[in-house]
């Protein structure tokens, strides 16, 4: 997911698809510690969007107009 697309959703959304995302976070770690996991960069790839997700949320409850993708 782009930051675009990100931004365009409301706070409550963010909010929603932030805690989804944690829950996939989890499940992640519980196959790649019992061995299930077989492409580990998933889970980098989840800590990234978790931290879009987080950063995006924030900008939006302090007012911060950000026009364009970092």
């Amino acid at each position: 997911m782009k930051n675009s697309e990100i931004r365009l959703m409301s706070i409550d959304e963010i909010s929603s698809k932030l805690q989804e995302t944690k829950q996939g976070f989890m499940l992640l770690r519980f196959q790649s510690v019992s061995g299930q996991l077989t492409d580990t960069s998933k889970i980098q790839n989840v800590k990234k969007l978790i931290a879009r997700f987080e950063t995006i949320l924030r900008e939006k409850q302090l007012g911060i107009n950000t026009k364009g993708e970092a």
